[in-house]
C-alpha cells in the first residue's frame, strides 16, 4: 500500500512542479506536513545531497524520499511516479512540437507559467534560507535581530557566492569544499 501511495503522491509532484527539480522543493515540504513520512529538516538535507549528486534535482529528491519511505523499490516507484507525467508531457508535445510552438495560446500559457514557477521557486529558497542561515527559535526568545542568523553560515554563504562569481569553478570543487568544512566547523 505504502509503494502505492508513494507512486501517486510522486506523480502529483510531477504533474503540477512545473518549472524544474526547484519547484518540487513546495510540494515536497507539504509532503511532510501531510505524511509524517521526513521532516522540513531532512527537506534541506535531500535538497544538499541531489544537488551534488548527478541528475535533475526533483527525479533525485523523489529517489531519496521513496528510499527513506519504503527502501529500494520506494526509490524505483517515487522516481517512475515524478517521471511519468513528463514522459507523457513530451511525448504529446513532440507529436505536436511544430503546431505548438507556432500557437499564441501556448505563447500566452507559457508567459503566465513562468512567473508562477518563479514564485514556486523564491518559496523553495526562502524554505532553504529558513533551515539553513536563520535562527527562528532564538530570535523569537530573545526578540534581537541579532540572533535572527546564524551568523558563520550566513558568511560562509556570502564567501561561496563571492567564490563562485569571481572564480567560476565547477560546482563539484565547492561543494567538496563545503562538505569539508562543515565536517571541521562541524555546522
Amino acid at each position: 500500500m505504502i509503494l502505492l501511495r508513494l507512486y501517486f503522491e510522486f506523480l502529483k509532484i510531477g504533474t503540477f512542479a512545473v518549472g524544474g527539480g526547484m519547484a518540487t522543493i513546495p510540494f515536497l515540504q507539504r509532503l511532510a506536513e501531510s505524511t509524517g513520512w521526513y521532516t522540513q529538516q531532512l527537506v534541506a538535507d535531500m535538497i544538499a545531497i541531489s544537488e551534488s549528486t548527478p541528475g535533475p534535482i526533483g527525479i533525485n529528491m523523489a529517489t531519496y524520499v521513496g528510499f527513506t519511505v519504503a527502501g529500494v523499490p520506494g526509490a524505483i516507484i517515487a522516481t517512475l511516479g515524478v517521471v511519468t507525467p513528463a514522459v507523457i508531457i513530451v511525448t504529446v508535445v513532440s507529436v505536436y512540437l511544430q503546431k505548438f510552438s507556432e500557437s499564441k495560446y501556448v505563447g500566452y500559457v507559457f508567459n503566465g507559467l513562468r512567473p508562477a514557477v518563479t514564485g514556486l521557486i523564491a518559496a523553495a529558497l526562502y524554505s532553504v534560507v529558513k533551515l539553513s542561515l536563520l535562527n527562528i527559535d532564538a530570535f523569537s526568545v530573545s526578540g534581537s535581530p541579532l540572533d535572527l542568523f546564524q551568523w558563520m553560515k550566513l558568511l560562509y554563504c556570502a564567501l561561496v557566492f563571492l567564490a563562485i562569481r569571481k572564480w567560476k569553478k565547477h560546482p563539484v570543487i565547492y561543494i567538496a569544499i563545503s562538505a569539508a568544512v562543515g565536517l571541521a566547523l562541524k555546522f
